[in-house]
């Protein structure tokens, strides 16, 4: 289970890495859950970060226009990103598969790309968990995240208990797909994760000095996130 730390610009990026990191992701959180970083950010990012650790850019909550995904998606693995997040709230089922096969064909063949889907699915008006794998797998994505749309203190376990999180766990791993936690996550979140096995588990918030919006990511944290996921891999992803 490797510990994905969000960050808003190199300086994060560097404090985040020699911290123990295994995934430095970009995004703004002053535009959403997935907000989507500018491309020069994601390239400084990259500079910043250690090559053998992987990059993932945010390109949004949703909803999304096609061609509009596809150009986010194609400027973040231009500037670097490893794999790229596409959120899907206020968006069908429909929507979803049409947005996510016209990104994936635009893709280079490096780069993959993660359905992003929400815990809190009711109320961001976004598919059901557990039916993330099936899209991601018919759209030809390399894996899912679940994430909390709404950002008011109510996390991951509060919408999903373990059974639930470890049915997606499995529907992922019984399509190849990499599984992704997030959703306002604490260490000891954490550590109720790693018996579900999840491949990635995501922070920002737990991370940082200050909120997740506002807030500095802070090195004493990220290292007490790094021992509530265990000893750290050195396995590198992409999905």
């Amino acid at each position: 289970m490797r510990l994905l730390i969000s960050v808003v610009d190199a300086g994060e990026a560097r404090v985040a890495a020699a911290a123990g990191a295994d995934v430095i992701d970009v995004k703004d959180p002053s535009k959403g859950t997935l907000g989507e970083a500018a491309p020069a950010v994601v390239r400084a990012v990259r500079d910043a970060t250690p090559p053998h650790l992987p990059v993932s850019a945010a390109l949004g909550d949703g909803p999304f226009i096609p061609a509009a995904a596809v150009t986010l998606a194609a400027d973040s693995a231009a500037s670097g990103a490893a794999f790229v997040k596409l959120g899907l709230r206020q968006t069908s089922l429909a929507a979803a598969d049409s947005s996510l096969r016209a990104v994936r064909a635009r893709l280079p063949g490096g780069v993959d790309l993660v359905v992003a889907g929400f815990a809190d699915f009711a109320r961001a008006r976004a598919p059901h968990p557990l039916d993330l794998p099936e899209l991601a797998a018919a759209a030809g994505a390399q894996g899912c995240l679940l994430d909390t749309a709404v950002k008011d203190g109510q996390g991951l376990f509060h919408w999903l208990d373990e059974r639930e999180l470890a049915a997606f766990v499995s529907a992922c791993r019984a399509r190849r797909l990499l599984s992704a936690l997030a959703g306002s996550l604490q260490a000891e979140d954490i550590a109720r994760l790693v018996p579900i096995g999840p491949d990635l588990v995501g922070v920002r918030g737990a991370a940082c000095v200050g909120d997740r919006a506002g807030g500095r990511i802070d090195a004493e944290r990220v290292r007490a996130l790094v021992r509530a996921r265990g000893s750290r891999l050195t396995t590198s992803v992409p999905a």
